[in-house]
């Protein structure tokens, strides 16, 4: 056997034959983790891959991987179901933004010239919240008849062996997983996945669309409360530069703090971005879920009135998933 995550099984000459084997929830939940690391590496020889370095670049092949999910062209994929990943949709772009900041000369100035803070900070966060979002989505997509049965065994110190070796290995690990509770449930991902199941249950469109949003608040709560807020907003340093940023003899020399909804960095038009209010202060939870509460429901509105060019604009973005390194 290679590793824990397979399955050794004897050969015999009778065509379509199968055989059955029974993997566990640790053993799933390693492989969800495994999906999350090639999806952001470059492989030349299965299994061995290396981790993308540029973090920018990394951010796209997150926005593709999170678009994808959203239009149902991942694995196991269903196009008739398509809609119930909603908060992927919204999650596309802004991954997309992150890198698109992680690419404005003036990040790269700071980070260059003054503090990495910044550019380590957006770089965690985007990475570890990938890592913990990824693999939700691909075990309800791959799986769906056992995800409930599974939901309550994640935790990253009971990957299979070989896994955890491979985590540990990750880009700070070691702070990462203390934070983010070893990737287990919260409610939030409990309520949000349960309005899968409804949206997937149900066929009048005006329901649909109150159940893609609760669920995209859900999954926003989760992602900005139990992952970023304890990862990265906390921390001193990185919440010490983003105030710096406020500064007024500073702003001019700081990216403007909107989600654009395409997959460029910038658009003329009004409609297609969220702007924050100038009382933002991103480190501080309340503060920062007034502004991605309004920015959702700006993007459900997007959805629902220009459901073409939205997702012609996620199709754009779901190209990016080989992306190569820099």
């Amino acid at each position: 056997m290679a590793d824990a995550t397979t399955i050794e099984a004897m050969t015999n000459d009778t065509p379509e034959s199968c055989v059955k084997v029974h993997c566990g929830c640790e053993t799933m939940w390693s492989l969800a983790q495994q999906f999350s690391y090639l999806r952001l590496s470059t492989v030349k020889t299965y299994p061995k891959a290396t981790l993308i370095g540029d973090y920018a670049v990394r951010a796209r092949r997150i926005s593709a991987t999170y678009a994808r999910f959203y239009l149902e062209q991942e694995e196991n994929g269903q196009a008739d179901k398509k809609g119930r990943f909603y908060w992927m949709a919204l999650g596309a772009f802004a991954s997309k933004t992150v890198a698109c900041t992680l690419e404005d000369w003036r990040v790269e100035t700071q980070a260059a010239v003054v503090s990495k803070k910044t550019k380590e900070g957006l770089g965690k966060g985007n990475f570890w919240l990938f890592c913990d979002i990824s693999g939700w989505h691909w075990y309800y997509c791959m799986y769906p008849d056992t995800f409930d049965s599974c939901l309550d065994k994640r935790n990253s110190d009971k990957f299979v062996p070989e896994v955890q070796v491979q985590t540990a290995k990750m880009p700070w690990h070691v702070e990462a997983l203390s934070k983010i509770n070893n990737l287990q449930v919260s409610k939030e991902i409990r309520s949000g996945f349960a309005k899968v199941k409804e949206f997937e249950n149900e066929t009048k469109d005006a329901v649909r669309r109150k159940i893609q949003l609760d669920h995209l608040l859900d999954i926003a709560d989760h992602e900005q409360g139990v992952i970023l807020q304890p990862l990265i907003y906390t921390d001193p340093d990185f919440s010490y530069w983003l105030g710096f940023q406020r500064k007024a003899w500073v702003r001019w020399a700081t990216p403007n703090l909107e989600l654009v909804f395409n997959s460029a960095c910038s658009t003329g038009k009004s409609e297609y971005k969220s702007v924050a209010p100038d009382d933002t202060k991103l480190e501080d939870f309340k503060s920062r879920m007034k502004w991605i509460g309004s920015a959702a429901k700006d993007f459900h509105s997007l959805m629902g009135r220009y459901p073409a060019y939205m997702e012609g604009e996620l199709r754009t973005m779901a190209s990016w998933v080989d992306m190569a390194d820099k």
